[in-house]
């Protein structure tokens, strides 16, 4: 049996829900998700957009092109961060989903840190969880 998963942003203007668990999550230390998280990284899961339904507030969510290729979504009301997604390439087809906005409870069976060598100087992963790749 799958699990539904619930999110949504700070102000709850905008809620969603996943109809797929989210997989190859992942910790990005780069720029621009350290930049667009306030935070030392930010954590992302990714499911087919397909299994990704707006419940309420999709007039809320804007829409930033970040790079060339990636999109990133947000909430026009209190700023949450909540998508990001690839406009080109491989993987147009799959949206990335900030873990932070899920009110369901959700453990990673696996996750990694990425672009580790952009991470802030005042912080050090820790050494339990793989490095790999990242989301550019």
């Amino acid at each position: 049996m799958t699990t539904v998963y619930q999110g949504s942003c700070l102000c709850a203007a905008v809620t969603y829900e996943l109809s797929a668990t989210p997989k190859s999550v992942s910790h990005c230390h780069c720029s621009q998700c350290r930049k667009s998280h306030g935070a030392a990284f930010a954590s992302y899961g990714s499911i087919p957009r397909n299994a990704l339904r707006i419940l309420s507030g999709a007039t809320s969510i804007k829409t930033y092109a970040s790079s060339e290729a990636v999109l990133r979504e947000f909430c026009t009301h209190c700023g949450s961060t909540l998508f990001w997604s690839r406009s080109q390439g491989e993987f147009t087809d799959w949206v990335s989903i900030a873990l932070g906005t899920l009110d369901t409870p959700f453990i990673p069976e696996k996750q990694k840190h990425v672009y580790v060598d952009f991470a802030v100087h005042w912080y050090t992963p820790s050494n339990h969880i793989p490095r790999a790749g990242g989301c550019f």
